[in-house]
């Protein structure tokens, strides 16, 4: 049992099932913070309207036995194997995206691995500032000491680099809702390789299914690793100074104009 009693099973004494609150362990602080005036959160976790909120070391202790368990996972599974919720999902359409996660650690934080040049702040303090005018730094040569698992990673031209994880959602295109989710390290291919992870297990029958996607998953390499499982890649077309991966065996069918609607529709839930 997690410190504090948290509890996935209904109100016992209401009979009621739980509201549809998805609690995250991944910002114990926020949490904290909302917890107060927030009642489904403190009905969900069984915490009374009058009782303290947890302080940040219980936060600490259950937010990784909460990712070691990998509840957050199995929860998903247990709603999506509810008998109303079958009834919502498709087994054939799907479509994907991802999202950049910042991590919770800062620029300052990503020095040179073999311990060098760690220049000295600028000003006083813990938090004083340090210039990093005229470093090159890359994820081959630095990491972060607070988390050296984030990566820095730029989503596009012209954007900030930031330390960051790559969060991935796979969509049915039925009802719209998250059926695999997965945080992957910020890389050029992380989206394309998660999306045929999430995807080859529902690929493993004999007629074809679709997924969509958003043009940044373009790819030749994707996309045909796509067609060797049997999924139509209902994928924009990305023709910005290029020829795309995308031509008429796929564009001529009603179904890709169908899955394009639903991918944009569906945007905001990666987001």
């Amino acid at each position: 049992m997690l410190e504090g009693s948290l509890e996935l099973s209904g109100n016992a004494e209401t009979g009621r099932a739980p509201p549809p609150v998805t609690p995250t362990p991944l910002a114990p602080l926020g949490t904290q913070v909302a917890a107060p005036g927030t009642f489904d959160f403190r009905w969900f976790v069984g915490l009374a309207i009058d009782d303290p909120v947890w302080d940040a070391t219980v936060f600490s202790k259950n937010r990784d036995r909460l990712l070691d368990g990998a509840i957050a996972a199995k929860f998903l599974a247990a709603v999506l194997a509810q008998p109303r919720v079958k009834g919502l999902i498709s087994s054939d359409h799907f479509s994907v995206d991802g999202t950049l996660i910042e991590a919770w650690a800062s620029l300052k934080s990503f020095k040179p691995k073999d311990g060098s040049g760690d220049a000295p702040p600028s000003a006083p303090g813990h938090n004083g500032e340090v210039d990093f005018k005229g470093e090159k730094r890359s994820n081959e040569t630095h990491a972060s000491t607070t988390d050296p698992e984030a990566r820095l990673y730029r989503k596009g031209p012209g954007m900030e680099a930031k330390l960051a994880f790559l969060g991935h959602a796979l969509m049915e295109n039925r009802s719209g809702l998250i059926i695999d989710a997965c945080l992957t390290p910020a890389s050029g291919h992380g989206e394309r390789i998660a999306a045929l992870a999430m995807i080859e297990p529902r690929a493993d029958r004999p007629t074809a299914i679709t997924l969509g996607a958003d043009k940044g998953y373009d790819a030749a390499d994707f996309v045909n690793e796509l067609r060797a499982m049997n999924v139509r890649p209902h994928i924009a077309q990305n023709t910005s100074g290029r020829r795309s991966t995308i031509d008429r065996r796929t564009t001529r069918h009603p179904g890709y104009s169908a899955s394009a609607s639903a991918n944009a529709s569906r945007k905001p839930s990666a987001g």
